[in-house]
């Protein structure tokens, strides 16, 4: 297998390109005041996105899915997200195991 010098070239100057986009964004940032509200919103936008991505295939999929999706959902609000996730992980497997 060979690799061509412009393609490592164009990888190697988007990686550059991603890591001083980040790296702004975190300087930048660490110098402005947010208001509260504005602090919160933010905070906000993780979770947001998720259930962004993890809604349409939840309720499209199938039942065991939409089932694991509700226990999850139920979870989150009293446990830290990595067990969420491997609850929900569980959930969804026992769920197509007993429902076929």
């Amino acid at each position: 297998m060979t690799v061509d010098p412009f393609t490592l070239l164009a990888i190697l100057g988007m990686a550059v390109v991603t890591y001083l986009t980040r790296i702004s964004g975190l300087f930048l940032m660490s110098r402005v005041t947010l208001p509260r509200r504005l602090a919160t919103a933010l905070d906000a936008v993780p979770a947001a996105v998720l259930m962004a991505v993890i809604t349409p295939a939840a309720l499209a999929t199938g039942p065991a899915e939409t089932l694991a999706a509700g226990v999850a959902a139920i979870a989150a609000l009293r446990l830290p997200m990595l067990a969420v996730v491997a609850l929900g992980v569980t959930a969804a497997a026992l769920f197509r195991a007993m429902l076929g």
